[in-house]
């Protein structure tokens, strides 16, 4: 017997119900603020990520599931959708048309980790791009559409990080800053940040080993060496979710893991999911599109982890029990309850129907599971007559309508209260 892949996993009803309703929920926000859904492939080259992530990054080294084509060329499975949509950006020419360009995917990404609560293998993210603006108004606007997301939803119980990383004139005096800071700690850090004081070393103030932790705690704030306009940048951000009413605490340790970020850094986390703790994090990468062989072009993104975000609001979507049940009674009866099966159903109507020669009983108790709310009881008599019996399941009470005209008769019944 076949079993799923480590790491992976169903999504089975009625959870994929509730998924369905917070993509479209988030569709329905993001079109709000003008945003348009791009669906790029799951699968790039793999030099793209390589240049865009980062070399020696984690994900790059160690988690993506690269192959190699028939002609020898290096594929892998998108570890996030950033660098697919920026390549979608530069080869599609839309710097060409109006900008700022705001564009959203949702979909699965695919890392090779430990699998653990709220983390898979193959996982699945919401994720927001907006290119062409380099102002903080457009990262405070992100920001608040996020936010506004998980309002929406009615999940009050997070919280909002922000940081700012400096840009390429002020992070080398920060980047050296930090260093010099580290490598006086280098005892003290794990293995893994030993290695990346050669290759990454602002990662590590995003280590989780609790000896890295300490270490960073008087570590040099990315704060204290921002020029004047990263500064400003900063400050005017802040301005403008204090206008907005948004709460948030400023974070010097905040991070992101890849290597195009700049600036602005944010995440919302929440206190319910043990220590995967952010349910949506983002920030700018103005130099990322450039990097790629684009105009130079400002961007600003988040993700939002669609298993983590349903740990937290669970299955609140049903399934929809069908409108009608239609049990028919004989051979000549099921032929003609599959023509008008389909007929309800073409008319918008949810109907559900046993294509087995079973029993009245048996088909009404089937009905009854499917908490279907009418059952139309059809038999050699009532194709006679033309006239069927439609029972409620709910009080019992039964009547005739006519055959003909069907779909027709029972819309008012249906229509809710």
């Amino acid at each position: 017997m076949f079993r799923k892949i480590k790491g992976t996993r169903d999504v089975l009803s009625p959870e994929v119900e509730s998924w369905t309703l917070l993509e479209t929920r988030a569709r329905n926000l993001f079109q709000r603020f003008g945003y348009s859904e791009i669906r790029p492939p799951a699968m790039e080259w793999t030099e793209l990520f390589a240049r865009g992530i980062g070399e020696a990054t984690d994900i790059v080294e160690k988690e993506m599931y690269s192959f190699s084509d028939s002609q020898g060329r290096s594929v892998s499975l998108r570890p996030e959708a950033t660098a697919g949509i920026v390549r979608a950006f530069i080869e599609n020419k839309l710097y060409a048309g109006p900008l700022p360009k705001k564009l959203f995917t949702i979909g699965p990404m695919f890392r090779h980790e430990r699998p653990q609560k709220g983390r898979f293998r193959q996982f699945h993210q919401i994720d927001v791009e907006v290119f062409g603006d380099p102002g903080p108004a457009v990262d405070a606007e992100l920001i608040a559409m996020g936010h506004l997301y998980f309002c929406e939803l009615g999940l009050g119980s997070l919280a909002l990080l922000i940081n700012s990383l400096g840009c390429p004139a002020c992070r080398p005096e920060y980047r050296s800053a930090l260093l010099g800071y580290l490598t006086s700690h280098r005892e003290r850090l794990c293995k893994d940040c030993r290695r990346r004081l050669d290759t990454n070393p602002l990662r590590i103030l995003d280590c989780k080993v609790p000896t890295c932790n300490e270490v960073v705690v008087d570590a040099p704030s990315s704060l204290d060496h921002l020029c004047m306009d990263c500064g400003d940048h900063f400050s005017d951000l802040k301005r403008r979710l204090d206008a907005i009413g948004i709460p948030y605490r400023v974070n010097p340790r905040l991070v992101r893991g890849l290597d195009y970020y700049s600036r602005t850094a944010f995440e919302l986390v929440t206190t319910q999911l043990g220590a995967q703790d952010a349910v949506m994090g983002g920030g700018r990468y103005d130099g990322l599109v450039e990097l790629f062989g684009g105009p130079p072009t400002p961007a600003i993104g988040f993700a939002i982890g669609m298993e983590r975000l349903h740990l937290l609001v669970g299955d609140f979507a049903p399934v929809k029990p069908p409108d009608l049940y239609v049990a028919a009674l004989g051979p000549s009866a099921m032929q003609r309850s599959f023509t008008l099966v389909h007929n309800l159903r073409s008319a918008g109507i949810s109907v559900d129907s046993s294509y087995e020669n079973k029993s009245l009983k048996s088909q009404m108790k089937h009905a009854d599971r499917l908490q279907a709310r009418f059952v139309c009881i059809i038999g050699d008599a009532e194709m006679e007559t033309g006239r069927v019996v439609l029972r409620n399941m709910q009080n019992k009470e039964q009547m005739e309508i006519d055959l003909a005209g069907i779909a027709e008769q029972l819309e008012p019944l249906l229509t809710p209260e």
